[in-house]
């Protein structure tokens, strides 16, 4: 399985494995990561999934869709150009390795 690091705002990193086709929001919430709300469940609705990606790992990711490029104007924190919303970041075996940072809150 592929390993995500979650980085928390005190910078305390916490990898986990998370399993082929579940998204990174997932990962957090299926590993009791603190600091990823998922309040619409990762329909890419709320925006409560904000992180950002470090710099290594952007190009990794697929493109971003124009509701999340939407929704990411409206996070909580500040958007940043490595912002993404983890429900809509499938978990593959590209992104073995890939670390995000928590943002400083979510809602």
């Amino acid at each position: 399985m592929p390993k995500i690091t979650y980085v928390a705002v005190d910078g305390t990193a916490t990898t986990v494995d998370v399993a082929h086709g579940t998204s990174v929001m997932r990962g957090a919430v299926f590993n009791d990561i603190d600091g990823i709300v998922a309040q619409c469940g990762g329909n890419a609705q709320c925006a409560t999934c904000h992180v950002y990606v470090a710099d290594d790992g952007a190009d990794r990711l697929g493109p971003m869709r124009s509701d999340e490029d939407d929704l990411l104007d409206f996070t909580a924190s500040p958007r940043r150009p490595t912002s993404r919303l983890s429900c809509q970041l499938p978990v593959t075996d590209a992104l073995d390795g890939l670390t995000v940072h928590l943002p400083e809150r979510q809602n």
